[in-house]
């Protein structure tokens, strides 16, 4: 009886733009990765997901998802991407006839971590919508990385999509590289993206210096307002305390 062996994937290379940032040598520890959870939502149903990626330090971990909405169905997908040396999540998401995606996610990270998002978005039937806001909160020597991209099929007329990220950087040496990109071929859509990076907000932090407020908590209560929208329409309350209790826990580590 012969035994037929399945040739192993390359490891990925720079060359690759979704690869560009990311932290290699961590990644080979783990390859080959398991294929993508897939996540298929019915017709007319609706679906909601959570990751909280808490990786032990050191250690590297790549979550990839290939999620299918059907006509007139929903998913919504909660992330905190906050664990490990190399942290990865990807999302591979189709759209249905008028059907729904929304993706919130935050990245905080500090040491040398390296963390990332990546999505590619696909309308591939009219009047669907999606959405994705992602903040990142970056300290130390972290490199933060969001790669998105919305894609409309040439059918996929009356499309309505958003890409917001915003990247809080708490020392000059972390990195936060953000690339939303809009790939369009039908010409009845609503389409829009957006980037920044920056830094507290030196007069809100010397205001509340001011007032007696230690400057740690300062701090930590203005990069809590920062990403706490992420989090405000999780239906499960106690999927969301886990969440912002992750996320202030994680915030406490870089102030």
């Amino acid at each position: 009886m012969t035994t037929l062996t399945l040739p192993t994937r390359p490891l990925p290379t720079r060359r690759a733009e979704e690869w560009r940032y990311s932290d290699l040598d961590a990644l080979a520890t783990i390859w080959p990765t398991p294929a993508p959870t897939r996540i298929d939502v019915a017709a007319g149903e609706s679906a909601r997901h959570h990751l909280l990626q808490d990786a032990a330090d050191g250690a590297a971990a790549v979550h990839d998802y290939a999620i299918s909405i059907a006509d007139g169905a929903r998913c919504d997908f909660h992330l905190l991407n906050i664990g490990g040396k190399f942290g990865r999540v990807t999302f591979d998401v189709t759209l249905g006839k008028g059907a729904h995606f929304e993706l919130n996610g935050a990245i905080i990270g500090g040491g040398d971590q390296v963390l990332e998002i990546i999505t590619a978005v696909t309308h591939a039937q009219p009047d669907a919508t999606s959405g994705q806001t992602i903040r990142s909160i970056l300290g130390q020597h972290a490199t933060g990385s969001y790669l998105g991209s919305i894609n409309v099929a040439r059918d996929a007329q009356r499309t309505d999509a958003f890409q917001s990220v915003k990247a809080m950087l708490l020392d000059r040496t972390a990195t936060a590289n953000a690339k939303p990109e809009l790939e369009i071929y039908a010409d009845d859509v609503k389409c829009a993206h957006g980037a920044t990076v920056g830094e507290l907000d030196k007069q809100a932090l010397f205001y509340m210096a001011s007032r007696g407020m230690d400057p740690a908590m300062a701090k930590t209560l203005l990069l809590k307002a920062f990403v706490a929208g992420v989090f405000d329409d999780v239906a499960d309350e106690a999927v969301k305390d886990r969440l912002e209790a992750a996320a202030l826990a994680k915030l406490e580590t870089l102030v």
